[in-house]
């Protein structure tokens, strides 16, 4: 798994939705190190945490994880 990708699918998102990257963690509940653990030590995120991302920037698990360009797939 390309785990990098989740963390620039996460900005790409925050960008997009005018939310900055530290309330869309805080509000997901995600570890404020969430990206710094993606980019830098290759950590794969639970999938409690993608969905709870997901959810929170309204976009599809699928995108965050790389799999598809189209953030509304399998909503």
């Amino acid at each position: 798994m390309n785990v990098p990708i989740i963390a620039t699918s996460v900005k790409k998102m925050c960008k997009l939705r005018g939310v900055s990257v530290k309330v869309a963690l805080e509000n997901a509940g995600a570890n404020r190190n969430f990206i710094y653990d993606v980019e830098k030590r290759q950590s794969c995120p639970s999938a409690e945490v993608l969905h709870d991302l997901a959810n929170y920037l309204d976009c599809s698990v699928d995108y965050l994880l790389g799999r598809t360009d189209n953030p509304e797939v399998n909503k």
